[in-house]
């Protein structure tokens, strides 16, 4: 007679696995990814304060800014050893008390030196809990919903911060949004408990984990960084090519804000199409898209192109976001392989617009950053598509 297996961490800890609904797994996954990045989320509220209130110069903002993202690029690292061997659950609440306390002590930093480190402990409890969240969606029965939703939660809260921080800042400064950010932390700890105990370890996973190609699990995390590059160079300078079309900033801006709205209507799409349609057709087509857009900012484009090019841009951008990560799901359901997104995701924003700054300068021009962002996205999509588990 076959016995079920029982998971290392429910012997370990006595727990019974878990029985939380999907909508509660999705609801934990959607609310603690959306919180963990807000500050980058919203940095440009955010960097106004810190050069007005604290008196930073530009150098000191950027490299507060990459300690951040740094960080929660960084947590990947020691995830590799506690993934597999700590109760999700346990983490979760670990990495939240330390996110809360950091963004507590935040609020009465007295030097540069103390608010950079209290930062970094911060991103690095949040670049934890978003390890959490990109594999417990990977276990999920419709990993592209999941990821949409991730995807949504986060532009969401950014568009939210952008407007309400300014208002806040006016009347309580900096610490606003640290109390801000330690309280909605507080009010999310209790959904701890509906994450799983740890990654999924059937025999049937197991296999299905042999099975996978390691030259697989390459392409999808080679492809996975050449979407970040492109797009993270192209969007850093997409203001600088409107205002070298001679489109002025108050259009420009305007376009940006509605793109920004664009970018939370794809992750909706990406999430409400869920399964229903193909796969590979939505890839093909949303990569398609992506690359047609920035190929419309070649030259000085029109008010109108320049408009077309950055919603169309925006809206694949988030569309294809969840399709490609829930490719990289397919290949392996133990959160090994989310992890190591997490860390070429924020290699691929600190690389793009490092080269694109050193296309625009050697060659006086836009031309060669918009060409190869195209060709970047172009062999993101062959990537993926060569990463695809075989059905």
């Amino acid at each position: 007679m076959n016995t079920p297996m029982i998971d290392k961490s429910q012997a370990l800890t006595g727990d019974q696995p878990s029985t939380a609904s999907p909508l509660a797994l999705l609801a934990a996954i959607v609310l603690f990814a959306a919180i963990t990045p807000t500050i980058l989320m919203t940095a440009p509220a955010v960097a106004a304060q810190l050069a007005s209130q604290w008196q930073l110069s530009p150098s000191q903002i950027g490299d507060l800014f990459s300690t951040e993202l740094g960080a929660m690029s960084l947590a990947t690292l020691p995830a590799f050893w506690w993934l597999k061997r700590v109760d999700w659950r346990r983490a979760t609440l670990l990495a939240g008390a330390l996110f809360i306390v950091a963004n507590l002590l935040s609020i009465w930093a007295q030097g540069y030196g103390a608010l950079l480190a209290l930062r970094f402990c911060s991103a690095l409890a949040g670049g934890s809990l978003m390890i959490i969240c990109l594999s417990s969606a990977a276990s999920t029965a419709n990993p592209s919903r999941a990821y949409g939703l991730w995807v949504m939660g986060q532009l969401v809260v950014g568009a939210l911060g952008l407007g309400i921080l300014p208002r806040l800042f006016e009347h309580y400064g900096l610490a606003a949004c640290y109390l801000l950010l330690a309280l909605l932390m507080t009010l999310c700890l209790p959904l701890a408990r509906y994450f799983p105990q740890g990654a999924l370890a059937t025999e049937k996973t197991a296999e299905q984990a042999a099975a996978v190609p390691k030259w697989k699990a390459l392409c999808g995390i080679l492809g996975i960084l050449g979407f970040y590059i492109s797009l993270s160079g192209v969007w850093t300078f997409i203001g600088s090519i409107s205002a070298k079309a001679s489109i002025s900033a108050e259009a420009s801006g305007e376009l940006l804000a509605v793109a920004t709205v664009m970018g939370i209507v794809g992750a909706g799409c990406a999430s409400l199409i869920g399964n229903r349609l193909p796969r590979l057709l939505l890839l093909l087509l949303g990569y398609s898209l992506m690359a047609g857009s920035v190929l419309l900012l070649l030259g000085a484009p029109t008010l109108a192109r320049f408009a077309l090019a950055a919603l169309v841009f925006k809206f694949t951008w988030t569309f294809i976001l969840p399709l490609i990560l829930a490719c990289l799901a397919d290949l392996d359901r133990s959160g090994k392989l989310m992890n190591a997104s997490n860390l070429v995701i924020g290699g691929g924003l600190a690389i793009g617009p490092t080269l694109a700054g050193r296309l625009i300068e050697n060659s006086g021009g836009f031309q060669p950053l918009l060409i190869g962002g195209a060709c970047l996205t172009l062999l993101s999509l062959a990537l993926i598509l060569g990463c695809r588990r075989n059905t």
